[in-house]
């Protein structure tokens, strides 16, 4: 029986499809690949890869088999700026685009950019010296 609370069509295969091919592209990314690879080892990619996969199940299919804090952990990287994410998602609409059908592919690029948005502007106000004025956009 499907989930009525899933925020759009797709399957956790689907899912997991998107996370690899994502990951690979990734680590042959100049911009990307060292900031992944200062953190995680190579044998690690496939425990990386499921994690990551499973905060995708949770946020579409709301299967409740994520917990963490994938913001804090990005706070916590200072190797991650601000203008990375608009490397990570031009990366994750590629990937999208060539793996899933259009319909689905749009509904998920459009999650991945409120939340990859969302962290980048996390970042920007985190890392404000104490007493900047807040970043306004």
């Amino acid at each position: 029986m499907s989930n009525p609370l899933k925020m759009f069509e797709i399957t956790a295969d689907q899912i997991d499809l998107v996370v690899r091919a994502f990951y690979t592209r990734v680590r042959r990314d100049p911009n990307l690949a060292p900031i992944f690879a200062a953190h995680i080892d190579t044998p690690e990619w496939p425990t990386h890869e499921a994690k990551i996969a499973r905060f995708w199940r949770n946020a579409i299919l709301r299967e409740g088999c994520y917990s963490g804090n994938p913001m804090r952990v990005h706070l916590q990287t200072p190797e991650i700026q601000p203008e990375h994410f608009a490397l990570w998602l031009g990366l994750f609409d590629e990937v999208v685009a060539q793996e899933l059908p259009a319909e689905t592919a749009r509904a998920f690029s459009a999650l991945a950019h409120r939340i990859g948005d969302g962290f980048r502007f996390g970042i920007e106000q985190m890392r404000q010296p104490a007493g900047a004025p807040p970043i306004l956009r």
